[in-house]
């Protein structure tokens, strides 16, 4: 599974790197959020689908 951020769409609302902080970070300067690593390990799967759901501007994709 592979997953990245839109970082035209993200407004920094930082529910992604708390559902998912092994698998997202912030930027200290506007506090938008960034993949960790794109490949998704399998037992951060499911905090991933979590976290894309949970984005309100739908930035994060997976695939």
């Amino acid at each position: 599974m592979k997953v990245q951020v839109d970082a035209a769409r993200c407004q920094g609302h930082t529910l992604c790197a708390m559902i998912a902080p092994d698998s997202f970070e912030l930027d200290d300067i506007d506090g938008h959020s960034s993949v960790v690593d794109p490949d998704v390990p399998a037992d951060q799967e499911e905090k991933v689908r979590e976290a894309a759901r949970s984005c309100p501007e739908r930035a994060i994709t997976i695939s």
